[in-house]
């Protein structure tokens, strides 16, 4: 048998809390309440509705930290988004959003989430991960990240 073969045999044969390892400590963590029209005809929370969570719980995450991390000429902007949905969200519920920083670059901080239930930190409603570029909103070039940020995620 090939070395890629067993390898995945080996995976597919380990309990899944081996294949994805713990996340780690959050950065921050954001309640949020499942608003009534936040539901679509199915009568769960539409999938669009995940992203404003997620920008809820990054906004919350900003206003906490300790100095100007935004000013005339550096504002984040959201450069890419990974949104894993893994089981639908039911009205009613209270959502426990978990940040986690992932990496920092230059004018870039890739911003880890999971989208859990308040009440049941093992339901897990989705996860992945943002990018968030900081640029001068006059030129719309990329900006180092500020010192705050830079802080605030180490």
């Amino acid at each position: 048998m090939s070395p890629r073969k067993s390898t995945r045999k080996a995976q597919a044969e380990a309990p899944a809390e081996q294949l994805a390892p713990a996340p780690p400590a959050p950065l921050f963590t954001a309640t949020i309440d499942v608003r009534w029209r936040d539901l679509d005809a199915f009568n769960h929370v539409n999938n669009s509705n995940y992203l404003t969570y997620l920008e809820d719980a990054r906004l919350q995450w900003l206003s906490h930290v300790p100095g100007p991390w935004f000013d005339d000429h550096a504002m984040p902007v959201m450069a890419a988004v990974q949104l894993n949905y893994r089981r639908p969200i039911e009205w009613p519920a209270q959502l426990r959003v978990e940040l986690f920083c992932e990496r920092l670059g230059t004018s870039s901080m890739t911003i880890g989430h999971r989208i859990l239930d308040a009440g049941d930190h093992e339901r897990l409603y989705a996860d992945g991960h943002v990018v968030m570029v900081w640029m001068d909103p006059a030129s719309g070039k990329p900006v180092p990240l500020p010192d705050a940020i830079r802080a605030a995620a180490a």
